[in-house]
């Protein structure tokens, strides 16, 4: 056509999911995948007629005379890589967004331009991986001329286009039985991190943690179930829409809103929003002295739970309208540490304490900051910055200290269940979990615990059935991924534990590939499982499980040199007790099972025995079925089933 001339035409765009991140991580294999992802798309092109305008990095810019073609040929595009992508490992894998638009372009020096190449741009970050979306203009043209299922996405606000444009996702056929699943249950609540309006950025900490303590107020409502703040908090700043972040986070039900703290005087704003339509069922201002933040907390509590139409109990509202405590101030500092103690540094753990002893210094009766201290404590121990023997009992004395001034802190027993079974108080552990649970049935850390209570006590199912409560709870967090995916694939769910990893190799992928390495480390394939164990080396190289996971390959595959060189590293690098498992599991693939036995008992002995590897990891299997196993067991339960004083 002649230079400029306008014409009416079809503009697909496509790009790769997660291609600048994969390019950053290996270029080889990016590569590799990029040059794959073309020869699959352009026969497919000139079977529809499709011109291939150019490349964009990773994406195409495709020109079609007919609406229909373009959509055709994106079927066939999915189709033909979903069909690649099934014989393949995750990180193989590659998935395309595609977006289709039909409206007038302008040609010029062998490009083209105008509104239609703008819209077809906005329009394919709105597929999922592996999916099509289509604007309105397409669908007017397709509707009545293909067997396609088209769902739409309602209106949306597309960048420097005037008019909110109705977009549709081109429904494939491996998607039907999803999108056919039950609706999300509006009992199902996020609420997402508050914006902070406040003039000075360094009151963040105050938005953020009135973000905390709205998700622990709503979690007092027991009918209803709150997604956890280190899932919600990946959304602080997001542009994503609410209908995308109910569908990742399965919430029928959002809350969002901003905090604007001056002086003494603070101005919240709130909204619920089903996830569903986008359309707002509440919202409300309030504009208060500092002092009154804490009503505001359970009138939104309260107002949450009417609009959802439930009626709260007694005791439901005494939690939700229990002042924590009398002094701003306090509460300020306690905010304080609150964000501290998520950072999970040492350095963040120190200062946190120092904002929580300063609050309880302010307020000798808050509950919450001696709760806070103690979990402070725990992570210290957890993360091995300070001595078991040092520090435990202090956070016995603060969480006690905590359940004195307020019994019903769920938090509180929550961490009190996670200091006994870091004394070796099973049943204590237990009862302090299963209280949590009861006072707050969304507190995931209660049902991690549980689930570690149970696997511990051989109740699998019960054990299973608490992991997948925790990671449904908190979705993101890697601890939970890891141990999920780990326990579908230690209880012989293969099936699962591939579903699982598919979906969380992008949000976890130093804990989705260690377990990796480990199944294909099972299943024999010993490049593969050395391939995903150079990927957590580069992601997490400092993670202990990286140096005696090389100790573990090099003796399972008859390299003994190989595995007592990392032995004799781990005992360089780490004094103590806590790499007597290490060098347990590295005797084991070597099969000295003699050694195995002394280390894991000397473990046992310092009480850091890793029961979770020992009692269910299929690669130590050949130790359980030693008589000596059947000995450590009874001397474990001995030891785990009397409940201190």
């Amino acid at each position: 056509m002649p230079e400029g001339e306008r014409k009416l035409a079809a503009i697909m765009f496509t790009d790769i999911v997660g291609y600048t991140s994969l390019t950053q991580k290996n270029e080889a294999v990016a590569m590799e995948l990029l040059g794959e992802q073309r020869a699959v798309v352009r026969p497919l092109l000139a079977r529809h007629g499709g011109r291939e305008v150019k490349t964009i990095g990773d994406g195409f810019l495709i020109e079609f005379e007919s609406a229909l073609e373009a959509v055709r040929c994106a079927f066939d595009v999915q189709q033909s890589l979903h069909e690649l992508n099934s014989g393949r490992s995750i990180d193989r894998k590659i998935f395309l967004r595609i977006g289709v638009h039909l409206g007038d372009v302008i040609h010029s020096q062998n490009d083209v331009y105008g509104d239609a190449v703008n819209v077809a741009s906005r329009i394919e970050p709105l597929a999922t991986p592996g999916g099509v979306c289509i604007s309105e203009q397409v669908y007017d043209h397709v509707k009545n001329k293909s067997d396609f299922q088209l769902l739409s996405l309602g209106k949306r606000e597309l960048k420097n286009v005037g008019e909110p444009l109705e977009v549709f996702k081109v429904v494939l056929p491996w998607e039907r039985q999803e999108s056919a699943g039950a609706a999300l249950d509006k009992k199902r609540i996020a609420i997402l991190p508050f914006t902070n309006l406040s003039s000075d950025p360094e009151e963040g900490y105050f938005a953020d943690g009135m973000t905390e303590e709205l998700i622990t107020s709503i979690s007092g409502v027991r009918q209803l179930t709150v997604i956890a703040r280190t899932s919600v908090m990946g959304y602080k700043g997001t542009t994503k829409k609410v209908k995308e972040i109910g569908k990742e986070l399965e919430v029928g039900t959002m809350l969002e809103g901003s905090v604007r703290k001056a002086g003494n005087r603070v101005r919240i704003t709130a909204q619920l929003i089903d996830t569903a339509t986008e359309g707002h069922i509440w919202a409300q201002n309030y504009d208060r002295q500092l002092e009154d933040v804490f009503g505001i907390q359970s009138e939104i509590a309260e107002k949450v739970a009417g609009e959802l139409k439930i009626r709260l109990v007694e005791d439901e509202k005494r939690v939700i309208e229990r002042k924590p405590t009398e002094s701003t101030e306090a509460y300020t500092f306690y905010l304080k540490g609150r964000e501290l103690i998520r950072e999970r540094t040492e350095s963040s753990l120190r200062q946190a304490l120092g904002a929580l002893e300063r609050a309880i210094t302010l307020d000798s009766t808050f509950a919450k900051a001696h709760a806070a201290v103690a979990e402070c404590y725990v992570e210290l121990v957890t993360d091995n910055y300070d001595p078991y023997e040092q520090v435990m009992p202090k956070a016995e004395i603060s969480v006690r200290k905590a359940l004195q001034l307020d019994p019903e802190l769920a938090e509180a027993h929550a961490t009190l269940a996670r200091v006994d079974f870091q004394e070796d108080d099973v049943p204590g552990c237990e009862a302090e979990a299963r209280r949590a649970i009861e006072l707050n049935p969304s507190l995931a850390d209660a049902y991690f615990v549980l689930s570690n209570v149970f696997l511990l006590k051989g109740a699998k199912e019960e054990g299973m059935n608490a992991t997948e409560s925790c990671y449904k709870l908190d979705p993101v967090l890697p601890r939970y991924i890891e141990r999920l995916g780990q326990f579908y694939f230690y209880l012989g769910m293969e099936d699962k534990a591939l579903q699982h990893w598919e979906k969380t190799v992008q949000g976890a992928p130093a804990g989705t590939y260690r377990v990796m390495t480990e199944f294909y480390l099972y299943k024999g394939e010993i490049e593969k499982a050395r391939e995903f164990h150079s990927k957590v080396e580069r992601l997490d190289p400092t993670h202990r499980w990286a140096t005696w996971m090389r100790g573990f390959i090099a003796g399972y595959t008859g390299d003994k040199q190989g595995a007592l060189d990392v032995i004799h590293e781990i005992e360089r690098k780490w004094l103590g007790a806590t790499n007597l498992n290490d060098i347990a599991f590295i005797y084991h693939a070597l099969g000295d099972l003699d050694s195995y036995f002394t280390y894991a008992n000397r473990a046992l002995d310092q009480h850091t025995i890793r029961y979770v590897y020992v009692m269910y990891c299929p690669l130590l299997a050949k130790g359980r079925d030693d008589p000596r196993y059947h000995a450590l067991m009874e001397k474990m339960r001995a030891m785990f089933e009397t409940r201190k004083s």
